[in-house]
């Protein structure tokens, strides 16, 4: 079988095993906790043999090929030329390897869920294969089925196991993400329609398009790439359209916050660059300046209201959204530099946002509260977990040698050369954001871990246990290596990336 196929539809085959042993068990009068543990363990070993398993695609991959590797096409609903059609490319291939590592992270980040701890593993894995699924399918409707596939589990991870708010965090989470998959879903019918109605194989029709073989009205093609720019939009979020976001982070268990920020939301930039930039390079290059400007909007609106934010977890949100506003930027720079850093930087938010949410977790269960103002001098009661906060706070600000510095700086340097009308001027603006990220991240580490312990409560916190450890110490090792050796990770992207920004620029001329 394909090793594409075996790692999208391994978490999937854990749910069932889930399941089964479950019934199995019960039936057997084994106790609630010994089955929640046994669920905890199943789940936390299908996650680790799919990572594993999506490691073995990286030896079979050729950096210098451009189109999809590994490709699996098999006939689906013939009658609609719809097709199993799943592969990997060089924009794909670290999402795909990301997704399978940050999984076990949020598994032992979920170690102490008590509620419902068979349906929280199911839904754990099945989300693992919704995410998979996006980033391998080169297929439209497949696509679009594993898009929301990813919407059901996460609404009930928000819901059932989140905060106080959490029905109307998820509520609006869900509302927000079905509309616009809605118009995804009239544009994919709408594209597939004007290509003939005879395949949604996305490489074909992106090949029509490029050689003038599907022609689509000029008065049509801006709603259809309206239609997916918005569910895109909404996915990422870019601003104005970002508010579901802090709700359902702040709401959500410290895994759905995890796989939420490194995973969920590169959908989103991950859908531009599938489908935007190679379907509408013309609209694309025109509303570039737009969607720049929104993206530089994003950059300050975000930092600035993470400045003002008395909980922690709400901070990083808004992180989220000033951050996601630089890739953004980068990928409708229309530049190598601006589009490899971009993709870079889906890959270093995952790690180091995904790092902060698990810091922020780590506490919160052993104190109960967010609020920035209930702590102070952790760093001399825990220092380990201190010193790794630090690492990953850092990260997340830019700071040289660590990964986010790479993904910013290849961004900022290729928007400041893009030949898109005000680029240097948004570029300007832009950068700032890196200036305020320091002004919030190190603010809340000097209230949070430096000072004088002013609460009993901080005084008696225990240092991180072996689950927290082993969860925590390979994001801020991966944190390093991708600052110190970011060739490692752009080598494999390159191709793939300039066979888009070509494309786009080589349609455009004509």
């Amino acid at each position: 079988m394909n090793l594409i196929t075996i790692t999208t539809f391994l978490p999937l085959l854990g749910a069932v095993a889930l399941i089964l042993h479950s019934l199995f068990w019960a039936a057997r009068g084994t106790s609630k906790e010994q089955l929640d543990n046994q669920y905890r363990w199943i789940t936390l070993f299908f996650t680790l043999v799919t990572f594993v398993v999506s490691l073995l695609i990286l030896p079979g991959f050729d950096s210098s090929q451009a189109g999809p590797q590994m490709t699996q096409k098999v006939a689906w609903i013939g009658a609609l030329g719809v097709q199993y059609f799943v592969g990997i490319d060089g924009v794909t291939i670290w999402l795909v390897i990301l997704s399978t590592f940050l999984m076990p992270i949020a598994v032992l980040a979920s170690w102490n869920v008590t509620k419902r701890v068979r349906e929280y593993m199911v839904f754990m894995l099945i989300l693992e294969t919704g995410m998979l699924g996006v980033f391998v399918s080169f297929d439209m409707f497949l696509f679009y089925l594993f898009f929301e596939v990813t919407l059901i589990p996460m609404y009930f991870l928000i819901g059932v196991w989140g905060g106080e708010r959490r029905i109307y965090a998820a509520v609006k989470f869900f509302v927000y993400t079905v509309v616009g998959s809605l118009l995804m879903l009239v544009a994919i019918i709408a594209v597939y329609i004007y290509n003939g109605a005879t395949t949604f194989d996305i490489i074909e029709i992106t090949n029509n398009i490029a050689t003038g073989a599907t022609i689509i009205p000029a008065g049509i093609k801006f709603w259809l790439w309206a239609a997916f720019a918005l569910a895109f939009f909404i996915k990422v979020p870019l601003f104005p359209l970002h508010t579901w976001l802090p709700d359902a982070h702040v709401e959500a268990p410290t895994a759905g916050s995890i796989i939420l920020a490194g995973v969920l939301l590169k959908m989103g930039t991950y859908g531009l660059m599938r489908f935007n930039l190679p379907l509408f390079p013309d609209i694309s290059q025109k509303a570039a300046p737009w969607v720049m400007a929104l993206a530089v909007v994003g950059i300050i609106y975000g930092a600035l209201v993470a400045m003002i934010q008395p909980d922690m977890k709400k901070l990083v949100a808004y992180s989220s959204v000033s951050h996601l506003g630089f890739v953004v930027l980068g990928i409708f720079s229309f530049t190598e530099l601006g589009m490899q850093g971009a993709l870079y930087q889906m890959l270093n938010h995952g790690i180091s946002t995904g790092a902060l949410f698990l810091c922020v977790g780590i506490i919160y269960e052993r104190r109960h509260t967010r609020l920035i103002s209930e702590y102070g001098g952790l760093a001399s009661v825990m220092p380990r977990y201190s010193t790794m906060f630090i690492i990953v706070a850092l990260s997340s600000l830019g700071l040289p040698l660590l990964n986010g510095f790479v993904g910013e700086f290849l961004i900022l340097i290729g928007t400041f050369s893009s030949t898109v009308p005000h680029a240097k001027l948004l570029t300007v603006f832009g950068a700032t954001g890196v200036i305020l990220s320091a002004v919030y991240l190190l603010w809340m580490l000097q209230r949070v871990l430096f000072g004088e312990i002013n609460r009993q409560e901080n005084a008696e916190l225990e240092e991180m246990n072996w689950r927290e450890k082993t969860a925590l110490i390979p994001l801020v090792v991966l944190a390093i290596i991708m600052g110190v050796g970011p060739m490692i990770f752009l080598r494999g992207t390159e191709k793939s990336v300039n066979s888009i920004r070509e494309s786009v620029q080589s349609i455009v001329k004509r």
